[in-house]
């Protein structure tokens, strides 16, 4: 992994991270006990969502056409449901409650991911 790409890596864990923590502090169907949990869940969550996630809507592409990709949304509360169930430490209360915690996760995440936004302009290599 070249330096750029283990930053980017990084960026994005501790986003991910940082994300959950505020979503964890909030809602109170869901815990996590101590930071190296916090820190598997959210390693484990990038692993799982750039393996996993996208065989799951490739398998579930049907119903995701029927519900206009709504259903994406229970395919990622079902990865960090069985998250919470690999990692000690970090607990859901239900599947709606995993549902409905990758929702906030998703949106936390995208409000520090825009308010880092690096808005410096691109120099590309032809």
């Amino acid at each position: 992994m070249s330096g750029r790409g283990f930053k980017r890596f990084l960026l994005k864990l501790t986003v991910t991270s940082i994300a959950l923590l505020v979503v964890v502090k909030i809602c109170p169907w869901a815990e996590v006990h101590d930071p190296v949990a916090l820190l598997v869940t959210a390693l484990l969550l990038g692993i799982f969502n750039s393996i996993l996630r996208p065989l799951l809507i490739l398998l579930t592409l049907p119903i995701n056409i029927v519900t206009f990709g709504l259903f994406i949304f229970v395919i990622n509360g079902l990865i960090l449901y069985i998250i919470a169930r690999l990692v000690p430490g970090f607990e859901l209360a239900s599947i709606w409650a995993a549902i409905l915690t990758s929702m906030l996760v998703s949106l936390t995440a995208g409000i520090i991911n825009w308010l880092i936004k690096d808005d410096r302009p691109k120099h590309y290599a032809y």
